[in-house]
């Protein structure tokens, strides 16, 4: 399935269905992720930092955090989490898992770290996200979630590294935009 997938990215022709679809593959459904999250200034000076386990079974995600002393980290699902620009939706990428996405004809072949993208737009209830996937390999490259109009955060990746057979993202970035500061995800083991 993977391969008729990206064989339809390369093609002009693939729909903003199969761009979700093969994002979605992308994800492994029984992972566990350990790393950190880091609030950063503009400068790049850590504000604040924590360690996390993010382990995904089936459609279920647990995320565990904890402090520079190890002690566990209480925080809620709904917006962001503790005082970064993360959220819930950015660990999990809940939007790939939306029901309502058409391509958005004004960024037609916006590219992202020099890859071609296709710009697709996923919407439930009242959120919004823009996601830019690379047409030859499927892969999310960013997204930003939107209020109205105006674009209120964005995620991206900034280095990739492979995990046993695996590639993936190892640092992302998340901003809330116009809040003078950033947040960094690393990913350092995953098992």
């Amino acid at each position: 399935m993977i391969a008729v997938l990206a064989s339809l990215l390369i093609s002009a022709d693939a729909t903003a269905r199969d761009l979700v679809m093969s994002c979605r593959t992308m994800i492994p459904a029984d992972v566990e992720l350990q790393g950190r999250i880091i609030l950063r200034n503009r400068k790049g000076i850590a504000l604040d930092e924590y360690s996390y386990i993010l382990k995904r079974n089936s459609s279920e995600t647990e995320l565990e955090l904890k402090d520079d002393d190890g002690n566990i980290v209480q925080y809620e699902k709904g917006g962001r989490i503790l005082k970064t620009d993360v959220t819930w939706s950015d660990l999990t990428l809940d939007y790939l898992w939306w029901d309502d996405f058409s391509f958005d004809k004004e960024r037609e072949s916006e590219s992202v770290h020099g890859q071609k993208c296709a710009v697709v737009i996923m919407k439930k209830g009242d959120r919004t996200v823009r996601v830019w996937v690379d047409r030859k390999t499927g892969a999310m490259m960013q997204a930003e979630e939107f209020r109205g109009e105006k674009p209120l955060r964005r995620l991206w990746g900034t280095r990739i590294k492979k995990f046993g057979d695996r590639w993936m993202a190892n640092v992302l970035e998340v901003e809330t935009l116009g809040s003078g500061h950033r947040t960094k995800i690393t990913v350092e083991k995953v098992k």
